[in-house]
C-alpha cells in the first residue's frame, strides 16, 4: 500500500511520521526549508517527552512518487484549491483521498438527501475545480482532533490527541475505509469510524467557528474565552446559529453547547490555530471554518447576526494582518 501525505505541515507531518515508523510505504509533499530538512534530518517528532526520527521519501513534485491508494491533504482549507492539479497527479482509477482538512469540506454535499443533492460551496470551491477534478466519489471524510505545531524545518511537536474520526460520505462501511483505518490503528493512532461523519465535522466546526475567530480579534487561550461571561456569551451565540444550520441540513449534535464549551475550557492555556496562523503572518483558514457556515445559513434561510458580525471583524483584522 502507497500512501502519500500531501501538505507535511504539522499534521501531515506527524501523520507521516507515525506511519513511516510503523513500517508504511509513506511519502510526503512538502516545500521550502521544511522540505530541504526533511530530505536531510528525515522528520523529527517530539511527543510524550520523547523524540523519534522517521526518514522518508519527501519531494516538491509529486509527480516523482506515481500513483498512490491513498492521498492524504493535510494542507490548510484556503491551500487546496491551488495544489487540485497536481494532487490529481497522484491519483488513479481507485485511488482514495482523504482530505485532513478543517472546515465545512468542498463535498459537503455530495450524496446528500436534504433537498440540495450536489450544491458546490463557493466559500471552499469558488472555481467547482476541487469538486470536479478530485471527485466526491474518491472521498473518505476525515475529522483531524491532534494538536500539532511545527516548532522549525523538519521538527514537528506532538502536543495532545492521537484521533482521527473516518467515515464515507455516503454512510458505508466500505472495505477502503477499513482499510484505511486499520493502517492508523496499525500506527498507533485512534480511527474510529462514523457512519454520520457530518455529525463529526459539526462537532469539531461548532467550537472552531466561535473559539477561532474570538480568539483571533482578542488574543485570548481557549480557557479565558470560557471563563470570560462575556466572550462565553458571544461563543454560544456563535454556536446557537450554527447548530441551527447544521440542524437544518440534517446534522445531529449529540452534546449540548455548554457541554462542548466547558470541553474546550478544560483544553487549558491553548492559543486556537487560527490565532497562531494570525501571530506567525500565515494565511488563516477564515472562509471554510467561517465563511462557508455563513454561507450554508443563507442557504437554508437562517439568520446568523452573531456570526455575520465577528465574520466582518475578523476579516478586517486578518486583512489588516496580510493573512487573508
Amino acid at each position: 500500500m502507497k500512501i502519500c501525505i500531501y501538505g507535511a505541515g504539522a499534521i501531515g507531518g506527524f501523520l507521516g511520521a507515525r506511519l513511516g515508523l510503523a513500517g508504511v510505504d509513506v511519502s510526503l509533499v512538502a516545500r521550502g526549508p521544511h522540505l530541504t530538512a526533511i530530505r536531510e534530518h528525515g522528520v523529527r517528532l517530539l511527543s510524550d517527552g520523547g523524540e523519534s526520527i522517521c526518514r522518508v521519501s519527501c519531494t516538491d513534485d509529486p509527480n516523482e512518487l506515481g500513483i498512490q491508494d491513498y492521498v492524504v491533504i493535510g494542507l490548510k482549507a484556503q491551500s487546496v484549491p491551488a495544489a487540485v492539479d497536481q494532487i490529481e497527479t497522484l491519483c488513479g482509477k481507485h485511488t482514495v483521498i482523504v482530505p485532513a482538512v478543517n472546515g465545512i469540506p468542498w463535498w459537503y454535499f455530495y450524496g446528500l438527501d436534504c433537498g440540495y443533492e450536489g450544491r458546490r460551496i463557493h466559500s471552499v470551491d469558488p472555481s467547482g475545480n476541487q469538486w470536479n477534478t478530485l471527485k466526491p466519489e474518491r472521498v473518505i471524510g476525515c475529522v483531524v482532533y491532534p494538536s500539532c505545531e511545527v516548532l522549525e524545518p523538519g521538527v514537528i511537536e506532538h502536543l495532545q490527541g492521537e484521533r482521527f474520526v473516518l467515515g464515507e460520505i455516503t454512510g458505508e462501511k466500505s472495505k477502503r475505509l477499513v482499510e484505511f483505518s486499520q493502517v492508523l490503528r496499525n500506527a498507533g493512532l485512534k480511527a474510529p469510524i462514523k457512519t454520520r461523519i457530518r455529525d463529526e465535522i459539526w462537532i469539531k466546526l461548532w467550537g472552531n467557528v466561535a473559539f477561532n475567530p474570538i480568539s483571533v480579534l482578542t488574543g485570548a487561550t481557549l480557557d479565558s474565552i470560557c471563563a470570560d461571561p462575556n466572550l462565553r456569551a458571544i461563543a454560544r451565540s456563535i454556536m446557537i446559529e450554527a447548530q441551527s444550520i447544521g440542524e437544518a441540513l440534517g446534522a445531529r449534535f449529540n452534546v449540548s453547547i455548554d457541554q462542548r464549551i466547558d470541553g474546550a475550557e478544560a483544553v487549558g492555556a491553548h492559543k486556537t490555530s487560527m490565532l497562531q496562523d494570525l501571530e506567525r503572518g500565515r494565511p488563516m483558514e477564515i472562509d471554510a471554518v467561517i465563511t462557508a457556515v455563513q454561507e450554508l445559513g443563507r442557504l437554508v434561510d437562517i439568520a446568523t447576526p452573531t456570526i455575520d458580525i465577528v465574520l466582518a471583524l475578523v476579516q478586517t483584522r486578518a486583512r489588516e494582518a496580510g493573512c487573508y
